[in-house]
């Protein structure tokens, strides 16, 4: 027999286990566990995983997960992660009416029927299906009105993929939608994009050829025929101190100053 401790992939993958439940949240018993994180532990089979009536927050991403069908009896649980993982479908969860943050992607949801399980859960208002950052998507989002079709089917959600479509901060996102389908040619039929055009004149940014400046010519003239003749009025003033000097000391005579 192969340990439990095998990549996800494998023939044989982890099972979850009250063992295994207790030790990671360290609870005696199963339904006192509130939270529960369980990402890339390799599992394949989620076990025992219902007997814990009370969770409200479960990680099970990163795993090789095919089905969900022991978390329809987690009625309080309202945050769930099941992305990446090999799910086909979300069915189980149409029973866990607290519901209200759901991140399955990465997984292998086709069409927008297989999301019909959730329209009855009136608290769900986050949905991700697509992650960018983490690469990870559905076949689904492929699909040019995959937004059009989510919000269709459900109307409560407020957040989608991590953007607010809905109450405070949701036209901000609308407009970089809208910045984005105008900057990107469209791939559907009907007018093309157009061109994006230049808002300055050809040459704008050119260095311009220097040009002599009559008026500034005209203005170093002035400035220098008045530097001289300050210069000269300097001169006078001190031809005329060294006369008037000269006269009111009579020669011989000296003066003596104490302090």
């Amino acid at each position: 027999m192969e340990p439990q401790g095998e990549k996800p992939g494998e023939a044989d993958g982890v099972r979850i286990t009250p063992q295994l439940l207790k030790s990671r949240s360290g609870e005696f018993a199963l339904d006192s566990i509130l939270l529960l994180k369980l990402r890339g532990l390799g599992l394949v089979d989620l076990g025992c995983l219902g007997a814990c009536l009370g969770l409200e927050w479960l990680d099970l991403s990163g795993n090789a997960l095919t089905q969900l069908g022991p978390l329809a009896s987690l009625r309080q649980l309202a945050v769930l992660n099941v992305a990446n993982n090999r799910l086909m479908g979300l069915e189980p969860l149409a029973a866990c009416e607290n519901l209200q943050s759901l991140n399955a992607a990465g997984n292998l949801l086709a069409t927008p029927g297989q999301l019909q399980c959730l329209a009855g859960l009136r608290g769900l208002e986050h949905l991700r299906l697509r992650d960018p950052l983490a690469r990870l998507s559905n076949p689904l989002c492929a699909s040019p009105s995959y937004w059009a079709v989510v919000r269709e089917l459900l109307p409560g959600l407020k957040v989608i993929d991590g953007e607010r479509v809905t109450g405070r901060g949701s036209e901000f996102y609308q407009l970089c939608r809208d910045l984005d389908s105008s900057l990107w040619p469209s791939s559907s039929p009907g007018p093309s994009t157009a061109e994006a055009q230049p808002w300055v004149e050809p040459g704008y940014w050119e260095a311009w050829p220097t040009r002599s400046s009559s008026i500034l010519e005209e203005a170093c003239r002035q400035f220098q025929d008045t530097l001289q003749e300050c210069h000269e009025l300097d001169r006078q003033a001190q031809d005329s101190l060294a006369q008037a000097q000269q006269a009111l000391s009579p020669v011989g005579t000296t003066s003596s100053f104490v302090f």
